[in-house]
């Protein structure tokens, strides 16, 4: 997705339309827990100026990546809506708007479209099945994988001698 400034100029003040689906497997260098990228489709248009290019974005596909708690693979859909300013001149910057400098005579979407697609990237990816033949075990010798709502449920053993204490006290003291 890269266009030469004459090429924009081409189309100022008229539609540019944007339909393209792209491949952008090197993000998989960029962040190791990628295992896989689908094609990304792109869809969108352009409004050129003489000092500047907005592109309005959608960005749609989808990345797998690893379980959290089991090490499947994951589809993390990725839908997302983007403006991206890039300027072609240096004056002009607007304090709050976020721009990116155009250097030299090509407009190039690519680096913008990949930095998009690294920052959807969540913490942690939970999968819908622990149970399954891929995952990885979720007990052993000595240990298991507590869940947040098992692990509420459950009184401490240590503790458990304090609630008889309690009850005892409240028991003796309706006396």
């Amino acid at each position: 997705m890269k266009w030469t400034l004459n090429q924009l100029q081409k189309y100022r003040n008229k539609d540019f339309p944007i339909d393209e689906t792209l491949r952008v497997d090197e993000i998989k260098q960029d962040d190791p827990t990628i295992r896989d990228v689908s094609p990304i489709h792109i869809t969108g248009r352009a409004d050129i100026g003489s000092t500047k290019v907005t592109f309005h974005l959608k960005i749609e596909g989808h990345l797998i990546l690893p379980c959290s708690r089991t090490l499947v693979d994951v589809k993390l859909p990725i839908n997302v809506e983007t403006t991206e300013t890039f300027l072609l001149q240096a004056s002009g910057v607007e304090p709050d708007e976020e721009a990116y400098q155009v250097k030299g005579d090509v407009i190039d979407l690519m680096p913008v479209i990949r930095e998009i697609l690294l920052l959807e990237v969540p913490m942690q990816v939970f999968c819908e099945d622990d149970n399954s033949e891929d995952a990885a075990p979720q007990s052993g010798k000595d240990w298991e994988v507590v869940r947040e709502e098992d692990k509420s449920n459950k009184i401490d053993p240590r503790l458990a001698g304090l609630a008889k204490f309690f009850d005892e006290n409240n028991s003796s003291s309706d006396s």
